[in-house]
This record gives C-alpha cells, sequence and structure tokens, in this order.
C-alpha cells in the first residue's frame, strides 16, 4: 500500500460515541483515510459539532442519535442506517461511561446497571445490530475498553467500570473464534490515561476510605514520564485494526497505554 492511498476509501464505517473524545478523534482519522462516517451518539449538540468538523472537511458523514443501552432505540438507529447505505464495513464501538467510581458498599443498585448497561448491554446491542450487515461485508468490528480490569486493578472503588471493562475483552475473544468463518474480524483496544473528557462522566466517591497507599516517585507512565497519551494514539491503533493492513488479525486485545498498565496492574 503506498503511502498516500487512502486505506478505507469507499468503506463504510460506524462509531459510537463520536460525539467527543476518542470517538471524534477516531472518526477524523477514518474521513481522512476516505471513509464515508456514520456517527453515532446520545448528545445530539456534540453529534452535531463533529459531523459539522467532518464536512469542512469534505468528509461524508451521517448522524445517529440513539442510546446505545435502549434496544428500541439502536433498532430505529440501525433502521436509518439500512435504509440509507444498507451496507457496512466498519465497526468501531467506543461508546461508555466511567460511571460511578466508589467504595462496593456505597455503590447503588441503579448505579451499578447503569455502568454494565452502557457498557457491556451497550456494546452487545451494537455489535448485535450491525453484525448482518458486517457478515455481508465480510467487515471488522474494533471495541474500546481499558486497561482498568484488564491489566490494572490497583484503581480501588472502580468495580463496576472494570467488571465491564473486562466483559468487553471476554466478549471480544469469544465472537472472534464464532464470526471467524464469516469472514469479520473483531479485535479490542484497552487505552490508558488518554487526554479526554470522559471524566465528565465520572462520580468519585469516598475513595480514600478503600484505596491502597501506593506512590511512583518517577510517574505512573514509563513510556512519557507520566504524560497521557493522546487520541491520536488510539485513533491510529484502531485504524490500523480496521484497515487491510490487519486482514489477519482478529481476538486480539492491545493496550495503548505506554507501559503504564504494567507499572500499575
Amino acid at each position: 500500500m503506498k503511502a498516500n492511498e487512502k486505506s478505507l476509501r469507499d468503506r463504510v464505517a460506524l462509531i459510537t460515541g463520536a460525539g467527543s473524545g476518542i470517538g471524534r478523534t477516531v472518526a477524523q482519522k477514518f474521513a481522512q483515510q476516505g471513509a464515508e462516517l456514520v456517527i453515532l451518539g446520545r448528545t445530539p449538540k456534540e453529534l452535531a459539532e463533529t459531523a459539522k468538523e467532518l464536512k469542512k472537511a469534505d468528509a461524508k458523514v451521517t448522524e445517529l442519535v440513539a442510546d446505545i443501552a435502549d434496544s428500541d432505540s439502536m433498532a430505529k438507529a440501525f433502521g436509518q442506517l439500512r435504509a440509507r447505505f444498507n451496507h457496512l464495513d466498519i465497526l468501531v464501538a467506543n461508546a461508555g461511561v466511567n460511571g460511578v467510581w466508589a467504595p462496593l458498599e456505597q455503590i447503588e443498585l441503579e448505579e451499578w446497571d447503569q455502568t454494565i448497561a452502557i457498557n457491556v448491554r451497550g456494546t452487545f446491542l451494537t455489535i448485535k445490530q450491525a453484525l448482518p450487515l458486517l457478515k455481508a461485508a465480510r467487515g471488522s468490528i474494533t471495541v474500546v475498553a481499558s486497561v482498568n480490569g484488564t491489566r490494572i486493578f490497583s484503581n480501588t472503588g472502580a468495580t463496576a467500570y472494570s467488571c465491564s471493562k473486562a466483559a468487553q475483552v471476554a466478549m471480544v475473544k469469544m465472537l472472534a473464534v464464532e464470526l471467524g468463518p464469516a469472514g469479520v474480524r473483531i479485535n479490542v483496544v484497552c487505552p490508558g490515561a488518554i487526554t479526554t473528557n470522559i471524566s465528565d462522566n465520572t462520580k468519585k466517591r469516598d475513595l480514600d476510605k478503600v484505596r491502597i497507599p501506593v506512590e511512583y516517585p518517577k510517574g505512573t507512565i514509563p513510556l512519557t514520564q507520566n504524560q497521557p497519551g493522546k487520541p491520536e494514539d488510539v485513533a491510529d491503533l484502531i485504524w490500523f485494526l480496521s484497515s487491510p493492513n490487519a486482514q489477519h488479525i482478529t481476538g486480539s486485545e492491545v493496550y495503548v497505554d505506554g507501559a503504564q498498565s504494567l507499572l500499575q496492574g
């Protein structure tokens, strides 16, 4: 492949959680590579801002407003997608929340259920709705999980979030075997500290009561001396996994964290 060739030209890519952070950056990367974009989110204003930005760069963009944890909402969104394209080559299941981080005794059932619903049921519904189209195209799926619950277990209080991220990794590995004969690839990326606004949907309560005191005098990210990664670092990996360059890669979990999880795990 030539360096200036657009690796995703004429491919239809659906990105969830595209209104901000990693999702928006993935959409920008895919647009640069020639993909036709379908961006899905539950906040119309953020989604419109992303679409406006992409269209300025002459990208083809379709907006879908939906709650990934709601089956009716997702069925409606995918009905719109099929009416518009009846085709899907790439799925990036990125939408998710941090939810409530607190001692287990203080986490309310509704708070637990909300995190699991968005991060696990939402990923399930997204993939399930997309599968018929992806199978027809022999397409690819990338799920965005986290280092938490997969290689880091020292973020005490992040129990619901960590369980949801571990579940996403298990889901990907199960589906890699199931979907392989249909020619559908599925992988999972696990970012560490990345400069995004995900902390806006994190509620922390009384973590000092359960957190184990550990000090990292030279920082927590060895590769960058404690500087967090950029959304572009994750987007570049997702582009690779979604492109023909990764045609024999499936069922893999890939960490984007500058060795943070190896130090903090």
